[in-house]
């Protein structure tokens, strides 16, 4: 019986999802009577994943940074920043062990995490497609408008804004557990799951009309500063939604452990856009994808972190004037 210790992306339906299906995989493929012992991780200034985060058995990221740790075992990310330095990444292309793999080209972790199950280990799971499915949509932002994204209808939406805000985390490692045998609508049945959705779902509506007075756009760069709120796990499509004329948007929000830059690109905008989001972050300290990056500092620099948006603010209207 083997330990296994998954450490995923916190607050992220494609981090939660990541962790069930490689779960999933790893009991089918590997070990049915694995253990397997889930801790999330949250972007933090200056981070480094300690080497007390790991087990004395298997040990997993996915759908985050890589550690160049020899009691890593497993890695998968789908992010352009996904190493922290040169050193890191030439640790990860120095390993033959055949369980750590990149892609930047896939939209969510959950999905490249599929692919590769299939193809490499020959290992499908066609009763998770609907998950993964939903996964690829949400952080691959491939909604028809901005309304479906906010509005919460779909059993997958409502779920995310669950794993999004939630600050429990037995909570979260229950939805992994539960969404590797049932399906989205089943899960959100769960009376516990269901509460707490209940109360988010109030917050949601209370979070969006704060934005609206939080929130302005001009130059075609959505700017608001929710850092004298609770809203660090706030719905990342509102920008859009208030303000569908934008093309950027950049955020400052606040919580216990960083301050943080939020910087996206609109989803749905027609207007060319010629910055790499992902490289402008990590001129910062950040990273993320090409289209929708952050940068975290630490609580007490709210400070540095506005400034950072100030200036990121400026270099994305400078660039749209030149389109």
């Amino acid at each position: 019986m083997m330990k296994v210790k998954v450490l995923y992306h916190d607050n992220c339906f494609d981090g939660v999802s990541s962790a069930a299906v490689f779960s999933r995989f790893y009991k089918g493929h590997f070990d049915p009577g694995a253990v397997i012992e889930y801790e999330g991780l949250t972007h933090k200034a200056g981070q480094q994943i300690g080497e007390d985060l790991f087990g004395p058995g298997e040990n997993v990221i996915v759908d985050f940074k890589y550690c160049a740790s020899d009691k890593l075992t497993w890695w998968f990310d789908h992010h352009e920043s996904a190493f922290l330095s040169a050193q890191d990444e030439a640790h990860f292309r120095r390993d033959t062990s055949g369980h750590k793999f990149h892609d930047p080209s896939f939209k969510s972790c959950t999905k490249f995490i599929s692919h590769l199950t299939q193809t490499v280990f020959h290992y499908p799971m066609p009763d998770l497609d609907n998950l993964i499915y939903w996964a690829d949509i949400i952080d691959g932002a491939q909604f028809p408008d901005a309304k479906t994204a906010v509005e919460l209808k779909e059993p997958a939406m409502r779920l995310m804004l669950v794993i999004e805000a939630s600050h429990s985390p037995q909570l979260i490692h229950k939805i992994i557990r539960e969404v590797q045998h049932k399906s989205l609508p089943e899960v959100m049945e769960d009376p516990e799951i269901q509460s707490m959705f209940e109360k988010l779902y109030a917050h949601h509506f209370e979070s969006i009309d704060i934005m609206r007075r939080a929130t302005k756009c001009t130059g075609g760069v959505i700017q608001f500063d929710v850092s004298g709120h609770d809203l660090d796990g706030y719905n990342k499509f509102i920008p859009y939604y208030l303000f569908p004329e934008g093309v950027y948007s950049v955020g400052v929000s606040r919580s216990p452990v960083r301050a943080k830059v939020s910087v996206g690109t609109n989803p749905w905008t027609k207007q060319e856009r010629r910055q790499n989001l992902a490289k402008l972050c990590e001129q910062y300290g950040g990273g993320g994808h090409s289209v929708v990056a952050a940068i975290s500092f630490k609580p007490n620099e709210l400070e540095n972190a506005r400034a950072a948006a100030r200036e990121i603010t400026e270099i994305l209207r400078n660039d749209l004037k030149g389109t």
